[in-house]
Formats: structure tokens, sequence, C-alpha cells
């Protein structure tokens, strides 16, 4: 497997002066690209189900489109990345709160044992350790965007060779009989596209915030 960097992702000063511009769709899309499946992981993790999280995407997104002219990047005061959790956190808050709403209006009346039953499975909020399931995911989120990015830049047949061996961990040897290369492929395959890997990565930490 590519040995992933310590550190976390960043985001590049450059990208966060260009979402400051609302017409600059390529920008946009860079950041959606790059950190939807983070979003997304920490609100399933959270309780939500899919149909929820895609919602805490889709309002993590126009909360960041909203508030983004006045994010100012001070180490000192604190991160994008951390502004970022605090956005998700809040919608993903939403999201339970609008349960909890259904549960009391769908429910039976209060005195009812199955309405508090239920109001009872929902997720607690304040019992979600929020800062641990976003550290576990941020760093694979940043190899998976890396990949995502070579992916569009090699062929297709490579980076199913360095996919199935790198990515999957399959042995050479199935490789190359799955899909009739030679075992020097291979290795030509995991050199040149882990190199790219490893430049798509260090172009994601150019600016640590």
């Amino acid at each position: 497997m590519i040995k992933i960097p310590e550190e976390i992702i960043p985001t590049r000063r450059s990208l966060l002066t260009r979402l400051k511009q609302w017409d600059d769709h390529e920008s946009w899309k860079d950041f959606f690209d790059t950190y939807w499946k983070l979003v997304y992981s920490a609100a399933l993790k959270s309780g939500l189900n899919e149909t929820e999280a895609q919602e805490v995407v889709q309002e993590t997104v126009i909360a960041v489109a909203k508030k983004m002219h006045a994010f100012k990047y001070d180490p000192a005061v604190g991160s994008f990345k951390s502004w970022l959790l605090h956005i998700t956190r809040c919608r993903i808050a939403d999201q339970l709160r609008n349960r909890y709403k259904e549960v009391v209006v769908v429910q039976a009346p209060s005195n009812d044992t199955s309405r508090t039953d239920a109001m009872a499975a929902l997720p607690d909020p304040n019992s979600l350790n929020l800062e641990a399931i976003w550290e576990e995911d941020w760093q694979q989120n940043l190899i998976a965007a890396a990949l995502t990015r070579v992916k569009k830049q090699v062929k297709a047949r490579q980076y199913q060779i360095f996919d199935l061996y790198v990515v999957k961990g399959w042995p050479v040897n199935q490789v190359r009989q799955t899909l009739g290369v030679s075992a020097s492929q291979v290795y030509l395959a995991k050199f040149r596209i882990s190199g790219l890997v490893k430049k798509a990565v260090k172009k994601l930490e150019a600016e640590i915030l």
C-alpha cells in the first residue's frame, strides 16, 4: 500500500481565496470533490442514514458558500479544517433535530411508551465524539482525493493494474493472470502511479491550514 503521510488534509490558501468568488465553478468543484466524502462519512458515523447524510453534505457546502467571504485564515485562531468540522457538526445536529421532531409528531401520545422508546433510540448529539471521527477519516480522504486526481491523468489500463496491486493488495501473479500483463508491467505501473499520487498528496499539502 502507498505510505500515507502523517499530516492531515490541508487546504491550499489559494483555493480558499478563489472560493470567495461565487462564480468560480472550477474551484468550487475542486472543493466539493475533495471534501464531500469526508463530510458524508462523518454524517453516517454520527448515526444518520444515507439520505440524511446527503442532506448534510448539501447543507454544509451551502453554508461554506454563504460564510466563505467572512472566513480569514489565522493559524493562531484555528484552521479551515476545524471551521469545516464546526459547520458539519451543526448540519448533523440539524438532521438529528429534524428526526426528533418527526418522532414527536408521528409517534403516539406522550404517555405511550412506544414513543418514549423511539425517542430514546435517537442518537444523542452530545454523546458524539465527532472530532475523533473527523480525524479518523481525514487522512483517508486525502489519499482518496489524490487517487481521484491521478486516475484522470493516466491510462485506464495502467490505473487498473495499480488499483488491483497497490490499492486492493492483490499478489503480482493474480494481477498478471487476471489482466494478462507481465510482472514488469505491474511493477512499472506501481512505480509510475505511486510517484504521481505522492505528487498529488504534496500538492494538497502545499499550504497546511
